[in-house]
């Protein structure tokens, strides 16, 4: 048994000071920490800093130069590992629209490393599966996605991948569109979500009936709010889904996450939608086939379109504490538990409550990570990365 003291546990009450974490491969309970230094044979000191439920990604494409979309076993090892200094503890690696058959082999890597993602050998964050982001989106809304790769949706498709597709990203209002919503919700238990999108607000609200209850990347790419035609960001507002925000201060302007957090609360999932050039320097890399610019946090097409970002998960938590003024412990719940409660693995992830999987992280006021725990071990220490 282990256990943490002098920290501050964040749990989906609030904080907890003065008191100690107990947890094996699972979180067991929250004691004195006279208890702990009795009952645990192996004792971490805090040092007051935060005890955090693990972050939980369900967009990114990669980091560290890799991508979902290449295949590449190694390069999914090498994001799950690399975004464990982010404080993930699970993610979905997400594709791009390219070839279908691209799309396939990156599902094939997929499936193949999520059972030894859940070892204790294992070096990187948990894979709970698959983000296709794509192909089944609207053309006049593809952002930084390959036109030539789209496709009308087509439930035949997908549910061969029902067993490593956890959510998938359509536009309604393609041909089949509501019908191939229907199929999945009723037939799998894929999740779906709009986005990439130029359905109007009765159509957004349609699919949603329909079963789809996640929103792409809020505000990007798909259709804006109007007093008159509140579009797809209005169907986002007015109803329960759960609605993914990029808070790299780009994407959204920080004016708004107050906003967005007062509307949505336990709906609003914070994601990266980070490209391979997350973790590197600035420069010119990839993302489906096509070339990005990187400055600062603005990832761009050669036109000057928008191309994912080089977010990282504890930051989006930051800006969202910071600039939204809300109380770090509702900022971490946008990285953990919603997104848990999003794909439908909260029963063992996204919050520190006894039973569920001990994945934790260590982290001080800015969300600067110390160490980050996966089924109870430390797989990334900051001590050591120094």
């Amino acid at each position: 048994m282990q256990a943490i003291v002098n920290g501050v546990i964040l749990t989906p009450n609030g904080e907890i000071r003065d008191k100690a974490l107990l947890f094996d491969s699972k979180f067991r309970e929250i004691v004195s920490e006279s208890e702990a230094r009795q009952l645990a044979a192996d004792l971490t000191d805090a040092q007051g800093l935060y005890v955090a439920p693990g972050l939980i990604d369900v967009h990114v494409h990669g980091y560290l130069g890799e991508d979902t979309s290449d295949g590449s076993e190694q390069g999914i090892r090498t994001i799950a590992e690399g975004i464990l200094a982010n404080g993930v503890t699970c993610f979905l690696p997400t594709t791009m629209t390219v070839s279908w058959e691209e799309i396939e082999a990156s599902l094939d890597t997929v499936r193949r490393l999520m059972p030894e993602s859940r070892r204790a050998d294992f070096k990187g964050a948990e894979i709970a599966g698959c983000h296709a982001e794509g192909p089944f989106i609207n053309p006049e809304r593809k952002g930084a996605q390959a036109a030539e790769h789209i496709l009308p949706p087509r439930a035949e498709l997908v549910f061969p991948h029902r067993d490593v597709i956890r959510l998938i990203t359509v536009a309604p209002e393609m041909p089949g569109g509501i019908e191939f919503i229907r199929e999945l919700t009723e037939k799998s238990g894929i999740v779906v979500s709009i986005g990439h999108s130029n359905a109007d607000f009765d159509l957004a609200l349609q699919a949603i009936e329909a079963g789809a209850s996640h929103i792409t990347h809020l505000f990007n790419a798909q259709s804006a709010l109007n007093h008159r035609n509140p579009g797809i960001v209005g169907a986002a507002l007015t109803r329960d889904v759960y609605t993914e925000l990029i808070a790299d201060t780009f994407h959204v302007h920080t004016g708004l996450y107050s906003l967005l957090f007062n509307v949505k609360r336990g709906h609003l999932v914070l994601v990266t939608d980070c490209t391979r050039a997350g973790g590197l320097p600035d420069g010119v890399y990839s993302l489906g086939g096509q070339p990005i610019y990187v400055k600062g946090i603005e990832c761009r097409l050669a036109d000057g379109t928008i191309a994912g970002s080089v977010l990282k998960l504890n930051e989006a938590v930051r800006n969202l504490h910071h600039f939204g003024a809300i109380p770090l412990c509702a900022a971490v719940h946008a990285a953990s538990l919603s997104p848990a409660q999003s794909i439908g693995i909260a029963d063992h992830k996204g919050s520190i409550e006894p039973g569920k999987d001990a994945d934790l992280v260590l982290m001080d006021g800015e969300c600067g990570i110390h160490a980050t725990y996966v089924g109870g071990i430390r797989k990334f220490d900051g001590r050591e990365a120094v």
